[in-house]
C-alpha cells in the first residue's frame, strides 16, 4: 500500500475514532485534515493551509447566504409564524378525520419554506402541535411521528441550509438547487398526508365542524409565510436576484413582518441575531473543517480512487447509485444530516459526475435519503430533538410512529429516480 494510501486510511479511521469520542466534526475534520496533509507534504504547507482555509471560508460571498437563511428562520419562529401557520392548517383541515395530523404536516412543510432547518421545524411544531393533538386524543406514538416525519421537511423544501452546504461542496447553482426542491417537497407533504390517513385512518379522532369564517380568518395569518416565500423563490426563479441576495432581502422583510405586527421588539431582536449568530458559527466551523478535509482528499486521491474502485465493480449506473445511497444510510445511523453532507458528498461526487448523473438531481436525491436519517435510529436527529422537549414520550414511542413514514420515504425516493424530470423540469425553466 502506498504511503498516501496508509495516510488517507489512517485518517479516515482517526476520523471516527473522534467522532465516537463526541469530538465536534468540524474541529475533528479539520485536524485530521491538516495533520494528514502535514504527513504528506510537510508542516509548513500545512500551516499555510490552515492560515488561509478559514479566511477563505469566511469571505466567500456564496456563503453569506447561510446566516441570512438562518437569521430569517430565528425571526420566523421568534415571531410566532409557526403557530399561526398550525391555525391556518387546521382551520381548513381539521374537519376532515385526522385533520390535526394533516394540519402538523401542511404548518410543517410552510415553517419549513421560511425556515431552511429540519431540527428547528421539528422542536416548534413539537412545542404547538403535540399538546394540541394530544387534547383531542392522539396517540403518542402517531402525534410524534407526525412531527418527526414533518420536521424532515426543513431540509429539502427552499430555503435549505443543507442544499446550500451542497451546492457549495458541489460548485452547483444553489439557486437551481432550490428550485428543483420546491415539488419534491410539496410531494412529500402530500405522500405525508397520505400516509396520516393509510397507516392510521381507523384509529384517527374525527374532524371538527368546518366554520367557513374562521377558514377564510385564518388566511390573514398567514400572508407574512406566503409573501416570504414568493419574495424569496420567486425573485431566485425569475434570476432578479441571486440567492444571497434574497436571502438577504428574506431577513430583513421577516424582521420589518414581525416588527409591525408586535412580535418583535428590541430586545427579541438582539436575541434573535445572538441565536443566528451561535447556529451560523458553528455551520461556518463545519464548513472550515470540511474545506481542510477537503485537501487531505485532494492530495490522497481518494475520490479519484474511489470512483474507480466502483467503476471497477461494474454494477452499472444505478446500481452503483444504490450502493451510494445505501451507504448513506448505513452512515446516517451514525451521522447527523450535515455531517453526512460535508463528509461524504465530497467523496462519492467524482462518482456521481462520472457515471453521467444530474448534480442537481443528484442533490434532492441525496438530501431526501439524509432525511431518512434523520427519523430513523439509533441516530433520529429529529426523534431525540421531540424526546428532548417531551420527556414523558420515550424514544421507542416515537421511532414506531415514524416507521410508516420511513416506508413512504423509499417509496418517494425510487419514484424520484424513476422519474427525475419530477426535480428538474422547474430548474431547467429558470431565467
Amino acid at each position: 500500500m502506498a504511503n498516501a494510501d496508509f495516510i488517507a486510511v489512517a485518517g479516515f479511521v482517526a476520523l471516527f475514532a473522534m467522532m465516537a469520542l463526541r469530538v465536534p466534526i468540524g474541529v475533528a475534520m479539520g485536524l485530521i485534515g491538516v495533520g494528514g496533509f502535514a504527513a504528506i507534504t510537510g508542516m509548513k504547507p500545512a500551516l499555510n493551509l490552515l492560515a488561509q482555509s478559514p479566511i477563505r471560508v469566511i469571505t466567500d460571498f456564496n456563503l453569506s447566504l447561510i446566516p441570512f437563511f438562518v437569521l430569517m428562520g430565528v425571526f420566523a419562529t421568534n415571531s410566532g409564524m409557526s403557530r399561526e401557520l398550525f391555525r391556518a392548517g387546521h382551520a381548513w383541515l381539521g374537519f376532515l378525520k385526522g385533520g390535526m395530523a394533516l394540519s402538523t404536516i401542511a404548518a410543517c412543510g410552510g415553517f419549513a419554506a421560511i425556515c431552511g432547518s429540519s431540527v428547528a421545524t421539528a422542536a416548534t411544531m413539537t412545542k404547538i402541535a403535540l399538546p394540541e393533538m394530544r387534547r383531542v386524543g392522539y396517540s403518542n406514538d402517531v402525534s410524534s411521528g407526525v412531527i418527526a416525519a414533518g420536521g424532515t421537511l426543513g431540509i429539502l423544501i427552499p430555503p435549505s441550509v443543507v442544499l446550500a452546504v451542497y451546492a457549495y461542496i458541489t460548485e452547483q447553482d444553489v439557486g437551481k438547487l432550490f428550485i428543483a426542491g420546491i415539488v419534491p417537497g410539496g410531494l412529500a407533504v402530500l405522500m405525508y398526508m397520505a400516509t396520516v390517513r393509510i397507516a392510521y385512518g381507523r384509529s384517527l379522532p374525527p374532524g371538527e365542524t368546518f366554520v367557513l369564517r374562521e377558514a377564510v380568518a385564518s388566511l390573514r395569518d398567514v400572508w407574512a409565510v406566503l409573501i416570504l416565500f414568493i419574495a424569496i423563490i420567486g425573485s431566485m426563479y425569475l434570476g432578479i436576484a441571486t440567492a444571497t441576495e434574497a436571502a438577504a432581502v428574506g431577513s430583513f422583510l421577516t424582521a420589518v413582518i414581525g416588527v409591525a405586527r408586535g412580535r418583535l421588539n428590541l430586545a427579541s431582536i438582539m436575541d434573535s441575531l445572538i441565536e443566528a449568530l451561535r447556529t451560523s458559527v458553528a455551520i461556518y466551523t463545519i464548513l472550515i473543517g470540511a474545506v481542510l478535509f477537503g485537501y487531505f482528499l485532494a492530495i490522497t486521491q481518494t475520490p479519484q480512487k474511489i470512483t474507480a474502485f466502483l467503476v471497477a465493480l461494474d454494477f452499472g449506473a444505478y446500481g452503483t447509485l444504490a450502493l451510494i445511497l445505501a451507504f448513506f444510510l448505513i452512515m446516517g445511523c451514525i451521522l447527523d444530516a450535515m455531517a453526512m453532507i460535508i463528509l461524504l458528498v465530497p467523496i462519492v461526487f467524482p462518482v456521481i459526475t462520472h457515471l453521467g448523473f444530474d448534480p442537481i438531481w443528484f442533490g434532492v436525491i441525496i438530501v431526501m435519503t439524509v432525511e431518512l436519517g434523520l427519523i430513523t435510529p439509533p441516530v433520529g436527529m429529529n426523534v431525540f430533538v421531540i424526546n428532548t422537549i417531551a420527556r414523558e414520550v420515550s424514544l421507542v414511542t416515537i421511532f414506531r410512529g415514524v416507521l410508516p413514514f420511513v416506508m413512504t420515504d423509499i417509496v418517494r425516493l425510487i419514484l424520484l429516480i424513476v422519474f427525475p424530470a419530477i426535480v428538474l423540469f422547474l430548474p431547467m425553466t429558470m431565467k
